[in-house]
């Protein structure tokens, strides 16, 4: 008798501001599980998707995953979506099924049976920051949406620089002029626009949440800052700069473990390999998407290792190191977190161009 089917939720954005994210999302999840079932599933199951909106409202995202649960209709949750929804998740689910969150995040997550692929501040934003004082920069003006991920992020950052924790050179000179959080799906930025050319700041932290970012680059540039304020973002693939459109790109840095231009041996076999499935009409795989692929895949070992899907198991091997290849390159999973390189790019025209790589394994 085969084994019952692997039912896999994923939480992937279909609606609201990240919703840009969600055909890239969507296509890597979908490449990811194709790949596992032409090689026999994860434990011997045959794994079917289940979507959730996880561009919904946190609670509505909540309650779905709680009834399915509740119901045994999810074996195991996967997805990419902002930290107020995975605080519910975490919640809704109580440690009965695996989570795996792919997300850039603030970090601190320790949940039972919650593993975490994402970046985090202190390998991905203190960094770039660092690397950006080469280029000049050093005073910040940070706008970000307002929910937990960016308003956590400017504490770890603040607390970094009290107490004087960037690594090297030039940190001492580092500081964040100003710090303003706008409520999800703000399209009017004049204010904000004002207060930065006024502040006298080098470069603006954009800590926005996909489609609030590309408007927010739209406006920077309508308003001519872009000429003289460089923009850094943690959170900025390349359906963002698309959207964002080429005259908007001048001056505009992401930092991130995965852009679609990355030149290395693991990147350009996983995007041969993800044309080749899907045609060269597919989404382009971005950052967000290529997370789904990696948290997917790591769900996948870890069951492996544990022989099956209990959280308490999973939990017990995801704490002892993990370190395999992935399309990130060389990465290690360790503390129920993945450690990976992390690159700076400088956006040219409506794609992105990696400069040198900030963090290290």
């Amino acid at each position: 008798m085969p084994l019952r089917r692997l039912n896999l939720g994923l939480v992937l954005p279909q609606s609201g501001p990240s919703g840009i994210f969600g055909p890239s999302c969507q296509a890597s999840a979908e490449y990811a599980i194709d790949e596992l079932n032409a090689g026999g599933g994860i434990l011997g199951r045959e794994v079917t998707a289940v979507f959730v909106d996880g561009g919904a409202d946190p609670s509505a995202v909540a309650a779905c995953i709680a009834d399915q649960t509740k119901r045994r209709e999810l074996d195991a949750v996967v997805g990419w979506h902002t930290s107020a929804v995975r605080r519910r998740i975490v919640s809704a689910i109580g440690g009965r099924i695996p989570y795996v969150y792919t997300a850039v995040y603030e970090g601190g997550e320790n949940s039972d049976g919650v593993f975490m692929t994402g970046e985090v501040p202190t390998n991905q934003i203190l960094p770039a920051l660092e690397w950006m004082t080469e280029i000049g920069v050093r005073k910040w003006y940070v706008i970000g949406s307002d929910y937990v991920w960016p308003r956590k992020t400017v504490s770890v950052i603040r607390e970094f620089l009290a107490s004087n924790q960037l690594p090297s050179r030039g940190r001492s000179d580092v500081r964040l002029a100003s710090c303003e959080f706008l409520s999800l799906g703000t399209s009017d930025f004049t204010s904000t626009l004002e207060a930065i050319e006024m502040s006298g700041a080098d470069g603006v932290l954009v800590l926005l949440l996909g489609q609030d970012a590309v408007q927010f680059n739209r406006s920077f540039s309508r308003k001519g800052l872009h000429r003289d304020i460089v923009r850094l973002s943690p959170l900025m693939d390349e359906n963002m700069l698309l959207a964002s459109g080429a005259h908007a790109a001048h001056g505009l840095y992401s930092v991130s473990g995965f852009f679609e231009c990355l030149v290395t041996g693991h990147s350009m076999d996983f995007e041969s390999r993800y044309i080749k499935h899907f045609g060269p009409t597919a989404p382009p795989i971005t950052s967000p998407g290529e997370s789904c692929y990696e948290g997917i895949r790591l769900l996948a070992t870890l069951a492996d290792r544990a022989g099956d899907l209990d959280p308490m198991s999973l939990s017990y091997h995801a704490d002892r190191t993990l370190d395999y290849d992935s399309p990130r390159g060389h990465v290690r999973f360790d503390g129920r977190h993945l450690a990976q390189d992390m690159y700076i790019a400088r956006a040219d025209g409506v794609e992105f161009d990696v400069l040198a790589q900030v963090s290290h394994v």
